[in-house]
């Protein structure tokens, strides 16, 4: 899908539905890697066949599935890596292509710019990229659902406002591309998925914690 100058390629690679993006930027053909897990011999292969160089990592957030591939594609690329500064800490200590991000800073791709959005819940870094109304978002919004927070690191309360006060916040128009494939379909708009998604629908905390925690 292409929105204006900004390119998303979006594949299912993995044993748990996990999808991966590359971004790119189609007046200077840079391209950014998100969450590079389980084929990076395959992405690195898109980037190429694309025409796009890879220059740089977003990381949603750090789970294994997430960033399990981070290594290799970084001997095959040495670019910056850009995680959320809660994140880092759950990354080797020594990579030294880690830039820490804070909420709201501003990431650019190219002449493509992407606001980041702290969305923590699912782990206290999580993150999302948003340009021309496209949402990267990780584990924190699936179609039709939203990420674990049952997990070390994890905050149901948090997950809350992330979702009620942040990504609900935005326009009804903006795209969602989640980390996983769990949904009827890849993507969806966020009108829809007010419609839809039941952790979107809640009234209050207490609902929430309810329908996701069974509290």
């Amino acid at each position: 899908m292409s929105s204006k100058s900004l390119v998303i390629k979006q594949y299912e690679i993995g044993p748990l539905n996990n999808f991966l993006y590359l971004l790119g930027d189609e007046a200077t053909k840079e391209m950014a890697v998100v969450d590079p897990g389980w084929d990076v011999p395959f992405l690195c292969r898109q980037a190429k066949q694309l025409g796009f160089k890879i220059t740089q990592v977003f990381l949603t957030h750090a789970h294994p599935d997430h960033v399990n591939g981070l290594d290799e594609l970084l001997a095959l690329h040495d670019v910056p890596v850009y995680i959320s500064k809660h994140e880092a800490v759950f990354l080797r200590k020594n990579l030294k292509n880690l830039v820490n991000v804070k909420d709201k800073e501003t990431l650019k791709l190219g002449q493509t710019t992407f606001d980041v959005l702290h969305t923590p819940g699912h782990t206290p870094g999580c993150q999302c990229f948003l340009s021309q109304e496209q949402l990267i978002c990780g584990d924190t919004l699936f179609v039709d659902g939203c990420g674990r927070c049952d997990l070390p690191g994890s905050d149901p309360k948090i997950m809350y406002n992330s979702l009620t006060n942040v990504l609900m916040k935005l326009p009804d128009n903006t795209v969602i591309y989640p980390g996983h494939n769990y949904g009827p379909t890849p993507t969806d708009t966020l009108s829809h998925q007010k419609q839809t998604n039941p952790y979107l629908q809640c009234k209050n905390l207490q609902e929430f914690l309810s329908e996701r925690m069974g509290l």
